[in-house]
């Protein structure tokens, strides 16, 4: 409206027409709200969903982890009294799954190879990885502390993988461990010549 001079009446249909287009302007902007607010809780609700569903393939992923790491250790288990008489280490037990806590150092080894006055702690892995092998040095430092039971014996380690690489296993080796490995179908132990395994 470009009148001049405008009409009591122009300016009342000009605020009627103003407040209607206000009107619709709110109710367009609140179902615009409306419909943002229900795709975010769409939104939310798929991204629950998909968090329940990573930690439930974490989860899935973790058993499947640990039921591998349990078929290592019942291939290495069988093998290891052949391979470490060969040796001349005889062995008169072999313990699986040793979980020991004191003074709140927690120890765990898969498979606890023992004689009168010698032991070997196994850790046994699907894939072995250089972690793998630190960890289980750290966890040797402390065997005594943890199982004084076992304070006059001399401790020494191993690590088992089906699937490692050669520098893992020579990174094993040249920290004083021994190296179970898989040929075939059957475990195989790695000493190279002159090898001297670690002792605590």
């Amino acid at each position: 409206m470009t009148q001049a001079n405008p009409t009591l009446d122009d300016v009342w249909r000009l605020f009627q027409e103003t407040d209607r287009l206000i009107k619709e302007s709110a109710q367009e902007t609140d179902r615009k709200f409306k419909e943002t607010d229900r795709k975010f809780q769409e939104t939310d609700r798929k991204i629950q969903e998909t968090d329940r569903l990573i930690k439930q393939l974490a989860k899935n992923l973790g058993d499947i982890g640990n039921r591998l790491g349990e078929f290592v250790e019942h291939m290495v288990a069988p093998a290891v009294v052949r391979l470490f008489r060969d040796q001349c280490i005889e062995v008169h037990a072999v313990y699986p799954n040793i979980r020991a806590k004191r003074n709140g150092v927690a120890l765990e080894i898969d498979l606890l190879v023992v004689n009168d006055g010698v032991l070997i702690g196994v850790e046994c892995k699907s894939k072995l990885v250089e972690a793998h092998v630190d960890a289980h040095l750290e966890r040797l430092g402390h065997f005594k502390r943890v199982l004084p039971i076992y304070k006059d014996h001399r401790v020494m380690g191993a690590v088992a993988g089906v699937v490692g690489e050669d520098k893992v296993a020579q990174y094993a080796l040249d920290r004083g461990l021994y190296v179970l490995c898989q040929n075939g179908e059957q475990i195989d132990l790695r000493t190279p010549p002159g090898f001297q395994p670690v002792v605590w």
